[in-house]
């Protein structure tokens, strides 16, 4: 009977079941019967007795039947065990067989409410009855590519006729073949849609009709796409493949590029990963990148990697032409694999604020020998002001300079670039220009080359060898007109020769005859010709004459008249605008085309955010589609949209915005829930939990619906017929000891969506042991880089005893290696974890614990990656500035409409509480405390639900809490604030003033003040006022006198706010500001008249001069300045200009002898003003540092000079003064002036002389020059060589130096020229000196002289030599000179002589010629002559020669030398060395020559600067 009741598919299910279940069964009792040995000796004997005591006597075992005793045992086991299987088995068939049976009678009470049912049906049949739809269409959300099916049921009498619509259009499946297929079973009607696309998206409505009138049903079909295919799909770009390519690779797509977003000159990758199979490095995958459907090739901006499981496009130098779908396309196994993803190419920053976008899509067109038409698309204007025209650039190709087309610019997208040289190569870009300026330039176009193939392949042909002079053109016409020019085209003349050919070009205006040549300067060799000087409204005609090296052609035939037209060439508006839901961050839009498409180029897209005036761009090149997905926007946010339509002329007007639209993803069913887990069995139910779905589906979970099947029954049972609000549900009515799967199904306002995996098979048996059963529903909130918290729900199984906490274990993604995170179980259900890697992925697990142990661990959380969400905020504390609530308040970085706040206190729901309230505004949530205390303290946290974890936590403390409580209080208590509390100020004329000032004022404030109790008053004496705009009171006191000490306050009433501020004045205080304010009265007085705005103080110039410096005020030219020191007035070379506004005294060479009081005085008749100086102590020393500062950056290294006395070191500087602060070191220790180690200086230098030097001086000598902050040093080492050299040099110095003091010289007493009258006695004495005496000899004109009675010469006591020549004559004249010498040298003395006759006038004196004298004048010097003899006055003895010091230049320090000369002064001791004197008895050498001398710089060390 069962084999005819139960189906054929049930049938053999269940037998199969059965069967296999017995056979197992039978299969696993023989095999332990056979393989089971006896279990011990003693056990088998007393079996054995036992079966003796039982055995019956009568009966005799026959001898074939007889056992051993082992073989009876083992007899035994097995017919025992065997009988146990039996029992089994009939148990198990018995069941079944009950089973059975309530399966049939099932199934027979189902026929007979079927047949009961189909009598009823029948008897309904009968009555008419007008279309009723028993089963309505319902709502379909599907992906591309995909058929949905669209099911009714209707019941009408007669049997209705159902037609389909699709958005009030009859669908018509012959119309497009295979598209759709409509059906009709058993009053069930569908209408199935196959391989559904974008436009399938529509509403469809059923219409059913009979005689008795008409029902319609009608539901929404929403076509979307994967992730990975989408937006292709949504834009109709869909890659074009020109050929399929066959591969034997499976590949996978696994990391998928996104949507992208760049910025013009930056670079990208997109870069998409993959699993192939087999993984072949010498064999990858054959994989196509598309950009809009078109094939990209590599090239220098595009780059293209394909191994290692990563496919990788690289553009560089991104420019807007790069905007687009990009689609990778992998040829595989089963066919292509393959993901698209939009990029975005926003605008550079441009040169100047305010400039348009560049251009893009630069292309060439219509290239000839010298002529090129140049198009390009024009940017988007969002809020920049509209483009009124571009510049086109050439450049030829290798090359970097970029030469301008057009002088002005041309306002369509289109421009005929002639006058290229023919042959060359090109490249184009275009600017756009408007009011505020020109744009980045656009990148540049392709390479062109200025020639003409037709023409060459002319050349070719033979009769073109025999023509000479060539035809005339044809077809002269206009192919371009626009308001700004016009193209001209013709056909070249055929034949033509192959000479060289160019154009010449005519016009004249229509119907004249006026023919007028127009390309006169331009060699035309192209059939194209732009011409831009057309007056608008006339109409034009043309004709073209071809021109050879032989001659000219005639005139072809006049082209038609052309006319200018208006550029009033843009499409219209687009049509109405729809937003729809796409993803969390896009929104899919779409438009009606223009009604005047006008040779369309495509759209711009612009949105604004609902409330702001502000636009933005969507994308950055026309868009061909009349759809488009938005991406980069806000999750939540608002927005609406607006559309512009583009063609040659520019930009349409903007179409009618979009109605507002939130960011929230589109409405499907919500995804499978996963991870079935039991919490508890008590024998009879299961208590069940879940995870909730990945994707709620844009709408919020409404319910979810549990599933059932045990080991007998495969078909699934519904748990629960009312949806469940909870992830945890009790599945009750089971059978202890059966085996039970279950699934879950997740419900919201689009339907019922997928049921999740099976769970795994659950034994219904009681749980008895002592330990807890798992946690549940782990969660995590405030994920951050490094931290995050882990909340779970407590077990629903306690053990047998309650929890008391819970270990949290932790391991990173793919690893089972997990680590305790708390030593110490936590009592509550949440854990703060920290010490997080940033971006690792981690999964958890949680473990109770009771008194009896830990229990089971939970089931693992999902990855959770530590990485705060992008925009992520922190919860604020704060107090509101008008009602003074303490509040926290969270600004969301993502939100969706279906988004709650839900706050938490120590992560326990706050729920209702009368001390808390929650409000939320837009993106922002705030919880109120209403009257806060200690019991508020805690860690409160907010979770943001339907986002991808929005969440965070503040933790008040009370110290926070106090703080803000005492600003609560502050603002429901108001006071003024203030920034400032009562202050004072003095004025320049003396004047006090008083003065607060608040944080804010209101126009309305009142105030007063109060001295010393006494109200004060605006008036004589006071003034006061305030500023509203600065929160300032003041009150100003014109005469502060003795009578104003006191106490000062200021009361303030602002609306309800009020606040006061007091300044107490008395004693110390008082008397400060009382003499400060008379002070100030006098200054201001003293400022009436001419006045020191700055009084005396001194600077230090480069060069070390001191400048004593003033600056004067209010002078006129009247006004006098008068310097003064110690009370006597020092009169400067020019007179101070006080004009200028500054005056100035120098001290040159500045020393202690300067110091003083010195004093300006500034007068006239309306004052005098006097200001004083005193140089002397802290001042003299401040400005003896500043000169020290100044030389001792300036000093050089030390030189080393060598002189007569010993070795000296030099320092060169720009002014050197023994009143610095300057020491001289030895091997580090301080050398003190000494007659062995002297120091001094002059104003150029300063230096150390080491006297009589020994080996003991060598070593290392430093000095430091001290400014009173920073020690400048110099050093040099005086050792080895460098001493050695410089000790030879002194013995040579101070050998040479005896010398000269002991050689042979003239002290005085000779003139330089004598003049005398004849018959006179001239006597020429003087006094000599040497060491040994000296030999002296006369001569005259370079003969010696001997001694006669004419001339006679004496040398008296080796000391006074004489020349005496008696009654002189003409012959006498001459020149005569001395020469004093012993053996150290001497020295030559020159005399001239001249004689005249009496009466003769005196000749003017020369050297060396005899002149007359007046006889009267006898020098004295010369005692021995005659009277009437008059010499001109005698050389007195030369000073001490004082050769001048030649400082070294700044830039220049003289280097160390033993030779180098010293540039002191020569020293009084030393006369100056002149040339090598000549040997006796030799002519006469120049006057003053003295016998050879040591070198200078010999002599004793220059004595200090007097």
């Amino acid at each position: 009977m069962a084999s005819k009741v139960i189906p054929w598919y049930k049938k053999k299910h269940v037998s199969q079941v059965k069967t296999d279940y017995a056979y197992h069964h039978t299969k696993h009792v023989v095999k332990q019967q056979t393989e089971r040995k006896s279990s011990s000796k003693s056990v088998s004997q007393e079996q054995a007795q036992a079966t003796e005591a039982m055995a019956e006597p009568a009966y005799t075992v026959p001898a074939f039947r007889q056992r051993s005793a082992d073989e009876t045992e083992e007899y035994q086991r097995v017919a025992t065990n065997v009988g146990k299987g039996l029992a089994v088995i009939q148990e198990e068939l018995h069941r079944m067989r009950i089973a059975t049976k309530a399966q049939v009678e099932s199934l027979e009470i189902q026929r007979e409410a079927k047949a009961m049912m189909t009598r009823r049906v029948d008897l309904l049949e009968e009555i008419p009855r007008m279309p009723d739809f028993l089963v309505a269409l319902r709502p379909h959300t599907v992906w591309v590519k995909t058929p949905v099916k669209l099911l009714c049921t209707v019941q009408g009498n007669p049997r209705p006729i159902v037609k389909w619509y699709k958005d009030g259009v009859p669908v018509d499946p012959l119309r497009i073949p295979g598209k759709y297929k409509i059906e009709n079973k058993y009053g069930v009607h569908s209408l199935l849609i196959c391989r559904c696309v974008a436009r399938d998206t529509a509403e469809y409505s059923a219409v059913a009709i009979n005689q008795h009138g008409t029902a319609t049903s009608k539901a929404t079909v929403t076509v979307k796409r994967p992730a990975e295919a989408r937006e292709s799909c949504q834009l109709g770009l869909v890659p074009h493949m020109t050929e399929i390519h066959a591969s034997k690779l499976e590949v996978s797509l696994l990391d998928r590029f996104p949507v992208s977003f760049g910025v013009e000159g930056g670079s990208i990758s997109l870069v998409c990963t993959m699993v192939v199979i087999p993984d072949l490095p010498n064999v990858p995958p054959l994989a196509q990148w598309y950009r809009d459907g078109k094939l990209l090739k590599p090239s220098k901006l595009v780059e293209m990697a394909l191994g290692g499981g990563t496919a990788r496009l690289t553009l560089s130098h991104l420019a807007k032409d790069d905007e687009g779908l990009y689609t990778l396309l992998i040829f595989t196994k089963d066919g292509t694999a393959e993901h698209s993803a939009y990029l975005f190419v926003s605008d550079a920053a441009p040169s100047t604020p305010g400039a348009p976008g560049a251009p893009m899509s630069v292309k060439a067109y219509d290239i000839n020998s010298d002529y090129v038409l140049v198009a390009w698309k024009p940017p988007n204007t969002v809020n920049e002001a509209p483009i009124i025209g571009y510049f086109v650039d050439r450049c030829e190709a290798g090359s970097d300079t970029w030469v301008q087309c057009n002088d002005a610019p041309v306002k369509v997208c289109k421009y005929p670039v002639h006058g290229l040289s023919v042959g060359h190569s090109y490249h184009f870009r275009v600017r756009a220009v408007n009011s505020a300026g020109i744009s980045n330039p656009s990148r540049k176009s392709d390479k062109v080359t200025a020639l003409d193939e037709a023409e060459s392949e002319r050349l070719k042909g033979t009769e073109e060898g025999y023509v000479t002079i060539p035809g005339e053109p044809t077809d002269v016409h206009a192919s371009e007109i626009f308001k700004s020019y016009v193209v001209l085209s013709w056909k070249p003349p055929s034949p033509r020769g192959r000479a060289p050919l160019w154009y010449v070009i005519e016009k004249c205006l229509a119907g004249t005859g006026a023919w007028q040549r127009i390309n006169t300067a331009v060699k035309l060799h192209s059939p194209r010709y732009p011409v831009f000087d057309l007056q608008d409204g006339q109409k034009y005609q043309f004709r073209v004459y071809s021109v050879n090296m032989y001659g000219s052609s005639e005139a072809s035939v006049p082209s038609e008249p052309i006319q200018k037209v208006d550029e009033d060439g843009v499409p219209s508006a687009p049509g109405k605008v729809v937003a729809t839901r796409n993803t969390k961050t896009s929104v899919f839009l779409q438009w009606d085309p223009p009604k005047h498409l006008k040779n369309l180029m495509g759209y711009y897209i612009d949105g604004r955010v609902v409330g702001s005036k502000d636009w933005f761009p969507c994308n950055h090149k026309p868009f061909k589609h009349s759809r488009f997905v938005v991406h980069g926007l806000i999750p939540g946010e608002s927005y609406v949209f607006r559309v512009q339509a583009v063609n040659v002329f520019g930009l349409s007007e903007e179409s009618q915005e979009s109605s507002p639209i939130a960011v929230e993803p589109t409405l499907t069913t919500p995804s499978d829930p996963f991870d079935i887990t039991m919490l508890s069995c008590d024998g009879s139910s299961i208590t069940l939990a879940w995870k909730s779905p990945k994707h709620c589906g844009g709408s919020k979970i409404t319910a979810y619906y549990v599933d059932k099947h045990d080991a007998d029954n495969l078909e699934w049972k519904e748990v629960n017929q009312a949806g469940l609000t909870e992830r945890v549900c009790t599945v009750g009515d089971l059978t202890e000891g059966n085996f039970y799967w279950f699934q879950v199904q997740a419900a919201n306002l689009a339907g019922v969506g997928l049921p999740s995996a099976p769970s795994e098979s659950m034994k219904c048996e009681a749980w008895t042991m002592d330990e807890p059963g798992p946690a549940y529903d782990l969660s995590f909130s405030e994920v951050r880089s490094h931290s995050l918290i882990i909340l779970w729900k407590a077990p629903v199984y306690t053990g047998a005893s309650a929890v008391t906490g819970y270990f949290v274990d932790m391991a990173k993604k793919g690893s089972s290696d997990f680590v305790t995170l708390n030593q110490e179980a936590v009592s509550h259900c949440y854990l703060q974890v920290t010490g997080l890697e940033e971006g690792a992925t981690y999964v958890f697990r949680v473990r109770a614990i009771n008194a009896n142990g830990v229990g089971k661990p939970s089931q693992r959380s999902e990855p959770v990656c530590a990485k705060a969400l992008p925009g992520t905020q922190e919860i604020v504390a704060g107090v509101d500035e008008e009602t003074g609530d303490v509040f926290l308040s969270l600004e969301a970085c993502e939100i969706c409409e279906m988004s709650k706040f839900v706050w938490s206190k120590n992560y326990k729901p706050i729920g209702d509480c009368p001390r808390l309230a929650v409000s939320v505004k837009g993106r922002t949530s705030r919880l109120t405390f209403t009257n806060p205390d200690k019991d508020d303290l805690g860690k409160y946290s907010v979770v943001v639900t339907d986002t991808d974890g929005v969440s965070a936590s503040h933790t008040l403390t009370e110290d926070a809490l106090n703080t803000m409580l005492e600003l609560s209080y502050a603002i429901r208590h108001p006071i003024v604030p203030l920034k400032h509390g009562l202050s004072y100020e003095i004025l320049e004329k003396g004047h006090v003033r008083f003065w607060l000032q608040a944080v804010k004022l209101s126009p309305s404030v009142s105030y007063r003040f109060v001295v010393n109790d006494k109200e004060v008053t605006s008036g004589e004496g006071h003034k006061i006022s305030h500023d509203v705009a600065t929160g300032i009171i003041q009150m100003t006191v014109d005469n502060f006198t003795r009578s104003d000490e006191g106490t000062y306050t200021c009361q303030i009433n602002d609306g309800k706010a009020k606040t006061q501020s007091s300044l107490v004045l008395v004693g110390d205080v008082f008397k400060a500001a009382l003499k400060e304010a008379e002070f100030q009265r006098r200054e201001h007085i003293r400022k009436q008249g001419p006045h020191f705005s700055e009084y005396l103080y001194f600077t230090v110039t480069e060069d070390c001069n001191v400048m004593l410096a003033c600056k004067v005020a209010n002078v006129k030219k009247e006004t006098r300045f008068n310097w003064y020191r110690e009370e006597e007035e020092i009169v400067l070379e020019t007179p101070p200009n006080v004009m200028s506004g500054a005056c100035a005294l120098p001290i040159p060479l500045f020393s202690r002898k300067d110091q003083g009081v010195y004093k300006a005085v500034l007068s006239d008749d309306r004052g005098k003003d006097t200001s004083t100086f005193d140089i002397s102590g802290k001042v003299f020393d401040d400005i003896i540092n500043a000169i020290a500062q100044i030389a001792g950056s300036s000093a050089s290294d030390l030189v080393l000079q060598c002189t007569p006395e010993g070795i000296r070191l030099q320092c060169y500087m720009n002014y050197y003064t023994e009143e610095m602060k300057t020491v001289w070191k030895h091997k580090e220790s301080k050398i003190a002036s000494s007659e062995k180690m002297r120091i001094g200086g002059t104003a150029e230098m300063a230096w150390m002389q080491i006297c009589d030097p020994s080996d003991k001086e060598k070593g290392h000598y430093s000095i430091e020059i001290s400014d009173g902050v920073k020690t400048y040093t110099r050093t040099f080492d005086l050792s080895g060589q460098a001493y050695t050299d410089a000790y030879e040099e002194y013995l040579r110095l101070k050998a040479a130096a005896f010398a000269e003091k002991n050689r042979g010289r003239v002290v005085g007493g000779l003139p330089d020229v004598v003049t005398i009258m004849e018959e006179k006695s001239l006597s020429l004495t003087c006094t000599v000196w040497g060491e040994p005496t000296p030999e002296v000899t006369w001569f005259k004109n370079e003969q010696e002289v001997t001694s006669t009675e004419h001339t006679r010469v004496t040398f008296d006591g080796g000391k006074f030599a004489s020349l005496v020549i008696n009654k002189v004559t003409p012959e006498d004249s001459g020149k005569y000179s001395i020469n004093v010498r012993n053996k150290y040298g001497g020295e030559f003395v020159e005399i001239t002589v001249s004689v005249y006759k009496h009466g003769e006038q005196i000749p003017e004196p020369k050297l060396g010629q005899p002149k007359m004298a007046t006889p009267a004048a006898t020098p004295a010097a010369t005692p021995a002559a005659t009277p009437g003899a008059t010499p001109v006055p005698p050389r007195s003895p030369a000073p001490p020669s004082k050769t001048p010091t030649p400082t070294p230049s700044k830039a220049q320090t003289p280097a160390p030398s033993l030779k180098s000369p010293t540039p002191a002064s020569t020293p009084a001791s030393t006369p100056v060395p002149k040339s090598p004197t000549p040997t006796p008895k030799s002519p006469t050498p120049p006057r003053s020559v003295k016998s050879p001398t040591p070198p200078r710089f010999m002599k004793s060390p220059t004595p200090p600067r007097k």
